[in-house]
């Protein structure tokens, strides 16, 4: 049995065991006397201790960072009685071990609740929470950008070093450099082309004479 599988239920007084869960329910067992029941999801809801919150001044912390306090100070700060205490004992109590609490938002009775679970988490040896801790040191950890090896740099280095019949990403650069070279060939066949028809018509008017006289010298015959 491991703090995560620990929950809370409506309408049931203690803490237990989530063993398994089914469409119309969940199967637990009590934590205290061990006793396993049905409970119907139409009549209790069911809550994992680690994923309750408690209100502070700042950003909200998980029950067990409360739990690891009232744990860290028990040998200084005796714990106080939920059911002898009265509210300002059991408030003062709370104040001396997480000074951050929220008083307008955590109310004496849910403080009364996290001294009798926790109460009963230690007498189960259930007070601990390195998984926990860990699980939130990972997700506050920046994720790590991964660099090249410098063996992974020198390969890419000499692979575009390679020449254009080794290396087909040289040789698409090489097509890509050699368009503008196309463009300006094309551009001077098309300067050909204007040119072109005066030229012919220079041709034409020369040629134009040399048909005359040929018709003139076959009429005096």
């Amino acid at each position: 049995m491991e703090y995560r599988e620990i929950v809370a239920v409506t309408g049931l007084g203690g803490l237990y065991q989530l063993l398994t869960t089914k469409s119309d329910g969940a199967i637990v067992r009590n934590v205290a006397d061990k006793s396993t029941r049905f409970i119907s999801a139409r009549q209790h809801n069911v809550t994992p201790l680690e994923s309750i919150e408690v209100y502070t001044t700042g950003e909200n912390v998980r029950l067990h960072h409360v739990f690891q306090k009232m744990k860290e100070n028990e040998a200084a700060i005796p714990l106080a009685d939920a059911k002898t205490a009265d509210n300002t004992a059991i408030k003062s109590y709370f104040k001396s071990i997480f000074p951050e609490f929220d008083e307008e938002r955590v109310y004496v009775s849910d403080m009364k609740k996290m001294l009798k679970w926790y109460d009963i988490l230690k007498i189960n040896d259930l007070l601990r929470f390195e998984e926990q801790m860990a699980a939130e040191a990972e997700a506050a950890e920046p994720e790590a950008i991964e660099e090249p090896a410098p063996s992974e740099v020198v390969a890419e280095k000499a692979a575009v070093e390679k020449t254009p019949a080794e290396n087909p990403e040289t040789e698409a650069v090489a097509i890509v450099e050699e368009t503008p070279k196309k463009a300006a060939k094309k551009k001077k066949a098309e300067t050909e082309d204007v040119t072109a028809p005066a030229a012919k018509a220079e041709n034409a008017g020369e040629e134009k004479p040399a048909k005359k006289a040929a018709k003139k010298k076959k009429t005096e015959e």
